[in-house]
């Protein structure tokens, strides 16, 4: 009996003081009007932000991209695995190291695609304005493909 009060009290002091924790949590909370974005300088149809964490800095990161009408993004690989998000728009996405407009798939708004770490990828707005967020673990990096 001695036994189960025991464990008792553990688990209702265990429960207490995930109580307390969660009463003090605040979201980190990231508005679109507070993002900074940049565009590499030979893309101009291109910008990018580091919504959560960083390129460089080792740890889960969310990037947020933007690609102009007809814009388009060649071949390249990241040495991480990418999972992106179409949040608007249509993205077209093909793999290869060759940009072939005849080889992507359409990832309308909602859609995810994943881009396995070194594997070359290209990527086309092709119908109008895209917005897409990408998911992985840094460090990480963008190498032209060859």
């Amino acid at each position: 009996m001695q036994t189960r009060t025991i464990a008792a009290m553990l688990i209702a002091s265990c429960i207490f003081a995930g109580l307390a924790t969660g009463d003090d949590f605040k979201p980190h909370v990231v508005l679109p009007q507070e993002m900074t974005w940049t565009s590499p300088p030979n893309n101009p149809n291109l910008q990018g932000s580091w919504a959560l964490g960083e390129e460089k800095k080792a740890g889960p990161y969310i990037l947020r991209v933007k690609l102009a009408p007809g814009g388009k993004i060649p071949p390249h690989t990241h040495p991480d695995e990418r999972n992106s998000t179409v949040l608007s728009g249509t993205l077209y996405v093909g793999f290869g190291t060759t940009f072939d407009e005849k080889n992507v798939v359409a990832i309308p708004a909602g859609g995810i695609y994943v881009a396995p770490a070194n594997v070359a990828h290209y990527v086309w707005a092709k119908d109008g304005e895209v917005v897409y967020q990408e998911a992985g673990i840094a460090p990480t990096g963008t190498i032209p493909a060859k």
